[in-house]
């Protein structure tokens, strides 16, 4: 197999946006045995072969695909009997021998099981909703799967579907409400008190009914999953066993791979991933209609999706690709993401779908003033782009040229010193994550690349030219990641730079290669399937100058700050089957010669500024608030007690809102829309570039290599 493509966009596996030229086959839809077959047995020699950690297909691998399987599956453990899984329990060993043999049969097996139990699910639906609920009765509903088993008989099933059935029609009741209660405003008639004594029949059957079509929608499709799709997805499950960044790609995923790299697309701009059977939000794209919106989050996880006037459509049994093809969208048209959030709070985003914003995805400068009147540079690069199609053109851009041009303009206005604000970067180009370190440093290695066979290469910035060389302050935080901890790690490395935010960025430090499975194929194979799809596999690591790596720990600040996310399990070192963090000897450079920032001094400073800033109290205290509801993972499922956590949870919405940690403009949220702020506008309410800035004031904290004062 054939190296097609490398790899170093952070966590990115699915790009929602519309108009990328798709070309190549389509992926078949009658199911082929013998192709299946082949499949699975170029995965077990490609795999252990091209994977950087050279794992063994073995028993060892097969439990490991297993447990994800089992989670893909029925990642709620809402359909599975105990039974089930022990039946399902005997190919737990056994992957290996069944790609090497080619008898494939888990995926079969588990999809009879699963089809079995939704039909009989099915059957309870009607049920359930029929016989209706006593809305004062005290229940509780567990929503962490991990802390639940699978059913042990069809009774412990029939309630959890009850609970999850009331919970659901309680929710949609209390939308009927709001929705009628607007009606009323605008009319200006008396408005209906949801903890009414007295349910609103009219409302509560439309309730009702809107659940019942939506569920029985839900399992109708479920049932309806192809036998290749289920191949598909387990085949996937067993690339995600060597890491999370290795994967099975159908042909149709091979195709649609490049989307987010381009920078003319329609859609809605978010990148996702599949996690334990939901469609998660990675990243925002720069310059996007999610940015401009404004409400959509790194960690949300998409529930439902709509058009403007439609029916919600649950996408929790689809695939990435089915929950793309929905999102996506032409220029103009709403969509609304149903959305729940890490710390419980559900809410529905609309969002217009429109063409990228160029100019938002390049790199941005400002001059910031400080209290004494002194400038200070700030430039935001949001990720490592290059337009590799069209390098030669002089209508082409990359992120080196960009940051370039920006500090000449920076140094013409006599900056005394720069902020370089990394956060939310997800990576790109390695080539220019090393030019862009060059920028800043006199020569030298700027990271090193380790492969499978142990052959360490450094990459150098081979430019003796330093473009700024006076004192640096890095912004990061834990969705910084790839290429941007290449750069926050070579200039902390060298002492170029005072690295400031989150505990850790996100900690991929490792890069992908996108194999063809088309190329190479056995003799007695060759041209006889249809298109096999690709891997993607893990080929190599990457490592500081100083020996560490920056996978799964990331970068360390030398200054940490406190998060409103830091409650999120966010980063390489919470995803399964991630690569453990190592080291190799380090390179030989030398340290940073010119004024920088000092470490101690900048510590104490952000201390007292911490203690005396109301803002960072503010964030300090949403984040024990959002840690709380994230752990409290055992729901009300009465009307009181929905009623209740559904008022605490607005109002601290509101309360963080009016301290101006978060946005928050309801009436043009509601359209899908925002105000767009200008950069200018955005460091005045930042509260981490203010810090910034006051740690760059601090004329005492800027230290030349001696020791001396500068």
């Amino acid at each position: 197999m054939r190296l097609h493509r490398f790899l170093l966009s952070g966590v990115v596996l699915a790009s929602l946006f519309l108009g990328a030229s798709i070309h190549g086959k389509v992926m078949p839809t009658e199911f082929d045995a013998g192709r299946n077959r082949l499949i699975g047995y170029m995965l077990s020699q490609q795999l252990q072969r091209q994977h950087f950690s050279r794992k063994p297909f073995d028993k060892q691998m097969s439990k490991a695909a297993y447990t994800l399987y089992l989670k893909q599956l029925d990642p709620r453990k809402q359909f599975l009997l105990a039974e089930d899984v022990r039946q399902l329990d005997a190919f737990a060993e056994k992957i290996d021998e069944e790609l090497s043999d080619g008898r494939i049969l888990l995926p079969d097996a588990g999809m009879a099981l699963l089809n079995r139990r939704a039909g009989e699910v099915e059957k309870l639906i009607d049920q359930l909703l029929d016989a209706g609920f006593d809305l004062g009765r005290v229940d509780y509903l567990q929503t962490d799967s991990e802390k639940i088993n699978h059913p042990a008989n069809a009774e412990e099933l029939r309630e959890r579907w009850r609970l999850s059935l009331k919970l659901e029609v309680i929710d949609s009741y209390l939308e009927e409400i709001e929705q009628e209660n607007k009606k009323r405003e605008e009319a200006k008639k008396s408005l209906i008190a949801p903890e009414s004594a007295e349910i609103d029949k009219q409302l509560w059957t439309a309730a009702v009914e809107k659940v019942r079509k939506k569920t029985h929608r839900f399992l109708g499709r479920l049932q309806k999953t192809e036998r290749q799709e289920h191949y598909n997805r387990y085949f996937d499950t067993i690339a995600k066993s060597f890491d999370p960044h290795t994967s099975y790609m159908p042909p149709t995923s091979k195709e649609d791979f490049d989307i987010h790299m381009r920078g003319t697309l329609e859609g809605i701009g978010a990148l996702l991933r599949e996690d334990d059977g939901q469609i998660k939000v990675v990243n925002i794209i720069p310059g996007s209609p999610a940015e401009a919106q404004g409400q959509l989050q790194a960690e949300d996880a998409i529930m439902a999706v709509s058009e403007e006037k439609g029916e919600p459509v649950d996408i929790s049994a689809m695939s990435i690709r089915e929950a793309v093809a929905l999102i996506r969208g032409p220029k103009g048209s709403t969509v609304r993401l149903t959305v729940a959030r890490p710390d419980g709070t559900r809410l529905v985003i609309p969002i217009v779908r429109d063409v990228v914003k160029l100019e938002d995805t390049y790199v941005k400068s400002a001059v910031l003033k400080n209290k004494q009147g002194g400038k200070i540079g700030y430039i935001r690069i949001p990720s490592f782009y290059r337009d590799f199609s069209d390098s030669q053109s002089d209508a082409s851009r990359n992120v080196t040229d960009d940051t370039r041009s920006e500090l000449h303009k920076l140094k013409k206005e006599g900056v005394a010193g720069l902020i370089l604000d990394l956060r939310g970067n997800g990576g790109g180009s390695l080539s220019d994550a090393v030019d862009v370190s060059g920028l800043f440093l006199p020569g030298g290695p700027v990271v090193q690349v380790k492969d499978a066979n142990g052959k360490i290469m450094v990459l150098e910035d081979e430019d003796s030219s330093v473009t700024y060389d006076g004192p640096m302050i890095v912004l990061i935080n834990q969705f910084a990641a790839s290429a941007s901890e290449i750069l926050a790690g070579a200039l902390q490395d060298y002492g170029r730079a005072l690295v400031v935010g989150g505990a850790h960025t996100h900690g991929k430090g490792t890069v992908q290669a996108l194999l063809d499975m088309n190329r190479n194929l056995p003799l007695l194979h060759l041209k006889k399937y249809d298109d096999l799809g690709a891997l993607k596999v893990t080929i190599q690591q990457f490592y500081r100058i100083n020996g560490s790596s920056t996978q799964y720990k990331g970068i360390e600040p030398d200054v940490v700050l406190p998060s409103l996310l830091d409650y999120l399990e966010s980063g390489e070192q919470y995803l399964d089957n991630s690569l453990p963090w190592d080291h190799v000897k380090a390179a030989s450079y030398k340290a940073w010669s010119g004024p920088r920032i000092d470490h101690t001094a900048a510590q104490l400073k952000t201390e007292r500024y911490l203690t005396e800033s109301e803002k960072f109290k503010r964030i300090e205290a949403e984040r024990l608030r959002a840690k709380e509801r994230k752990e409290k993972s055992l729901v009300p499922v009465y009307l009181a007690g929905v009623l209740k956590d559904r008022n605490e949870l607005e109002k601290s919405r509101k309360e963080t809102e009016a301290t101006g940690v978060l946005d928050g403009d309801e009436d043009e949220e509601a359209h899908g829309k925002k105000n767009k702020k200008s950069l200018a506008e955005e460091l005045a309410e930042d509260p981490y570039a203010d810090l910034a800035l006051s740690l760059m004031n601090s004329t005492a904290a800027v230290v030349d290599n001696s020791g001396g004062r500068k």
